[in-house]
């Protein structure tokens, strides 16, 4: 029987040409899509048409913990953003374990993250947006 590997460890994060580290334990990486590609529309005879949108936009958001070296990358990234509208940055996740990858060539920082600080470590969860999506979502590889 085959033994397919996932390493959280392998999963590589890059914005804007940055690799992201520091990050949260659990789940770290979110991505979603912000509209359905196909809706489906059903007349008054019951004929069903698809009906492609063209949105290819989506939502990633980035947990890392309140240590992370990237939470200065993502500030400075924000803060040109908010000063010289130069935060739109491109976007490159890649499990390095799989096959799965995703990219835009147009992302920026909704906000900076909210902050909480007490007697543990604390995570800032950083949400992006993204204009345009290319997204594979593989598998992960096979150990012999």
């Amino acid at each position: 029987m085959a033994v397919r590997t996932y390493s959280p460890k392998e999963v590589i994060i890059a914005i804007g040409g940055v690799p992201m580290s520091g990050f949260a334990d659990g789940t770290f990486l979110e991505i979603s899509a912000d509209a359905q590609q196909f809706t489906k529309v059903i007349g008054a005879d019951g004929y069903a048409t698809r009906v492609k949108t063209n949105n290819y936009a989506g939502t990633l958001t980035l947990t890392l913990s309140q240590s992370s070296p990237s939470n200065d990358i993502l500030s400075g990234i924000l803060a040109a953003d908010r000063l010289a509208n130069a935060g739109v940055v491109p976007i490159l996740i890649k499990d390095l374990t799989g096959t799965t990858i995703i990219f835009s060539a147009t992302g920026w920082i909704q906000q900076f993250p909210d902050l909480a600080y007490g007697n543990e470590i604390n995570n800032r969860a950083w949400v992006l947006d993204l204009a345009e999506m290319d997204v594979f979502i593989g598998g992960n590889g096979e150990n012999s």
